[in-house]
C-alpha cells in the first residue's frame, strides 16, 4: 500500500447511479480504455481501466517545422470502487468523458459540497441563467458568502461550488472542496484509505443539511420518480418534433472560447463545424444525413453527441450526449418542471405561485394595435402617430459605448412618459434581452444627463414641430413608466402563464430592479394576426466544414 505521507493530490469523484452493478456498466459503448493494467496498491475490489494514448506531435511542431522528436502522449485512467453497495469513478487524467452520462449523479457533488462547505467561505461559483442559457464564472480573491457572487436564488442555477469546509473532522480529509457532477478535493489519504474518503462522501450526499445553510437553493429538486420522468421525456420528444420554438440546445459546461472552438455532431454520419451550438444546425446535420427530426427518438439524443471541437473540426475536445444539451420546460399535473444537463427539476410549487401572484397584477390591457406586419421594425412605424413616436434602432448610449435603444415606442398619457419595448414571440432567451432592455435604458435616463439630453434630442426630432416641450416635461418631472410588449398568438387571459418559466423569474427582477427606481411597470400581450410563415428551408453555413465521422 502507498503511505500516503502529507503529500496532498487531487482526486475527481463521482457517484454512479444505484442501479450500475459493474463497473463496465458505466462507460460509454466504444469506449478506448484499457483493462491491461494492474496496480498493487489499488484500494480492494477496485477495477481499473487506463487511457493508454499514442504519440503524437503538436500541431506548432509541423506548423514551425520545428526539427527533433516532440512526441506528446495523453495518459489517464479511471479507477471504479465498491463501497456500501454502491460504485464511485476516480478520474484521472482528461478521461471522465468516457463515463456514461446516464450512468452517475449529477447533483452529486454540489450536494455534498453544499452540505461540507462553509457558507461564509465561498470562493468560486458557476451559474446557469436559464432564460438565456448563459454561463457565468464568479471567483473572489478572499473567501465570502453567496451574496457577494451576484448570485440571485430566483433567476439563476448554481451549477459548481468551491469553497472551504466547515467541520473539523472532515478538515482531516481535505482543506477545500468543489462540488458540480463529481466532487474535486485534495487529500494526502494513503491509497488504502480511498475507500474510507468515498463512504464519508456517501454518507455528506445523503444528509439535507443544505437546506437549513442555503434555503435559497430549494425551489428546484431533482425528479427521483420514473414515472414521472418518462412523461416528460415524451413531452420533450414532441417538442423535439415540433421544432418548438422554447427548446434550447447549449454547451453544458463553461469552454474557453480563447482556444480554436468549434461545435460539430456525431451519431448520423460525416460531421461539419459550425460556429455555435444551434439546433437548427443539429437538425441540418440531421437532414444532411437523410433523417428528419420528426422521427427523433429519446435513444437518438442520448446517441447522438454534440462535439467540442478546433475550428476545422480535426481534434474533437470534449463531446456531450445531445440530450445533456438540452434546456426545456414543460408542465404536467399542474406541475412544473426543469430539464437541463439530461435531468428534470421540479419547481416548488409554492415558488410558482409566488411568482404568479406577483406578475398577474402587473400584466395589463395593451394600448397598441394588433400585430400583421413583416417584422417588428415594420410594426413599430406603423403604431406611431404624432403623440406616440418611434425611437426603434436609436441609441441613448455614451459616446464611444455599445449602442443602448431607449424603447421602441414613446408616448406621453397623462403627465406620464411611456416607454413601450417590444418583442415578436415568447422566447426565452429574446425576453431576457427585453426586459433587461427595459431596466437599462431607464437606468441611463435617470442617472446619465448625457443619455437624458441624447433622449430629447431623439424626441425633438421625431415630435411634431411644436410639441416636443409635451414630451420633455415627463421625463423633467422623473415621471416615466416602462411597458413591455409581447407579440404572440397567446390569449391574454393566460397573462404569466404564457411565458417560460425563467422569462417570468427574469420578469419579476426586471419589475423589482424598476421598483426600487420608483418607475412604474406592466407587460401586455399584443395580438399577432399575421399569417403563419412558411417553414424556411435550412440553408447550410458558409464556414461548415467537413469533419471526418468520429
Amino acid at each position: 500500500m502507498s503511505k500516503g505521507g502529507n503529500k496532498s493530490r487531487s482526486f475527481s469523484i463521482f457517484l454512479l447511479k444505484a442501479d450500475v452493478t459493474s463497473a463496465a456498466d458505466a462507460l460509454k459503448a466504444g469506449h478506448s480504455l484499457a483493462t491491461t493494467f494492474s496496480g498493487d496498491a489499488l484500494p480492494k475490489d477496485a477495477v481499473l481501466y487506463v487511457l493508454d494514448a499514442k504519440e503524437h506531435a503538436p500541431w506548432w511542431q509541423t506548423y514551425f517545422g520545428v526539427k527533433g522528436k516532440l512526441d506528446q502522449v495523453s495518459k489517464g485512467a479511471l479507477v471504479f470502487l465498491p463501497v456500501k453497495k454502491r460504485w464511485f469513478a476516480l478520474s484521472f487524467g482528461h478521461v471522465a468523458h468516457h463515463l456514461d452520462d446516464e450512468k452517475y449523479e449529477h447533483d452529486f457533488g454540489l450536494r455534498v459540497t453544499l452540505n461540507a462547505v462553509d457558507p461564509d467561505l465561498i470562493r468560486s461559483t458557476d451559474i446557469l441563467h436559464p432564460s438565456g442559457a448563459k454561463r457565468q464564472r464568479i471567483q473572489l480573491p478572499a473567501p465570502g458568502d453567496l451574496t457577494l457572487f451576484d448570485f440571485d436564488q430566483n433567476s439563476t442555477i448554481l451549477k459548481s461550488l468551491t469553497g472551504k469546509v466547515k467541520d473539523p473532522k472532515l478538515k482531516e480529509l481535505c482543506r477545500n472542496i468543489t462540488g458540480a457532477a463529481n466532487v474535486r478535493i485534495s487529500t494526502d489519504k494513503a491509497s488504502g484509505d480511498l475507500s474510507d474518503v468515498c463512504a464519508t462522501l456517501l454518507e455528506l450526499y445523503g444528509k439535507d443539511t443544505y437546506t437549513t445553510t442555503f434555503p435559497a437553493l430549494l425551489n428546484v429538486s431533482p425528479v427521483r420518480d420514473p414515472v414521472i420522468t418518462k412523461v416528460l421525456n415524451g413531452k420533450l420528444i414532441d417538442a423535439v418534433h415540433a421544432g418548438d420554438e422554447h427548446l434550447t440546445l447549449t454547451v453544458p459546461e463553461i469552454q474557453d472560447f480563447n482556444a480554436n472552438f468549434g461545435i460539430s455532431y456525431a451519431g448520423a454520419g460525416v460531421a461539419k463545424v459550425w460556429d455555435d451550438a444551434n439546433l437548427d444546425d443539429y437538425f441540418q446535420y440531421l437532414a444532411d444525413h437523410g433523417q428528419d427530426p420528426a422521427d427523433l427518438t429519446l435513444e437518438d439524443l442520448k446517441k447522438h453527441e454534440l462535439l467540442i471541437t478546433n475550428d476545422d473540426g480535426s481534434q474533437t475536445h470534449k463531446r456531450y450526449r445531445l440530450l445533456r444539451c438540452l434546456l426545456f420546460d414543460a408542465d404536467h399535473n399542474g406541475k412544473s418542471y426543469h430539464l437541463r444537463e439530461a435531468q428534470w427539476y421540479e419547481v416548488k410549487q409554492s415558488f410558482i405561485a409566488d411568482l404568479k401572484t406577483y406578475l398577474d397584477p402587473r400584466i395589463g390591457i395593451t394600448t397598441l394595435p394588433d400585430y400583421n406586419h413583416a417584422d417588428e421594425g415594420a410594426y413599430n412605424k406603423a403604431a406611431a402617430t404624432p403623440t406616440r413616436l418611434c425611437l426603434d434602432k436609436t441609441s441613448i448610449a455614451p459616446a464611444g459605448q455599445k449602442a443602448v435603444e431607449p424603447c421602441d415606442l414613446f408616448e406621453v398619457v397623462g403627465n406620464t412618459a411611456v416607454l413601450h419595448h417590444i418583442k415578436l414571440k415568447t422566447l426565452s432567451g429574446s425576453l431576457s434581452h427585453l426586459f433587461n432592455q427595459g431596466v437599462n435604458s431607464v437606468w441611463l435616463i435617470r442617472g446619465e444627463p448625457a443619455a437624458l439630453a441624447r433622449l430629447k434630442v431623439l424626441l425633438t426630432q421625431e415630435a411634431p414641430v411644436g410639441t416636443d416641450a409635451a414630451f420633455h416635461k415627463p421625463l423633467d418631472d422623473k415621471k416615466e413608466k416602462v411597458v413591455f410588449g409581447v407579440v404572440t398568438t397567446k390569449a391574454p387571459a393566460g397573462k404569466s402563464n404564457n411565458l417560460p418559466l425563467f422569462s417570468r423569474i427574469s420578469l419579476r427582477r426586471a419589475f423589482k430592479d424598476l421598483e426600487v427606481m420608483g418607475i412604474e411597470a406592466e407587460l401586455c400581450f399584443i395580438a399577432d394576426k399575421s399569417p403563419p410563415k412558411p417553414a424556411k428551408a435550412r440553408k447550410r453555413k458558409p464556414r461548415a466544414k467537413s469533419v471526418p465521422a468520429p
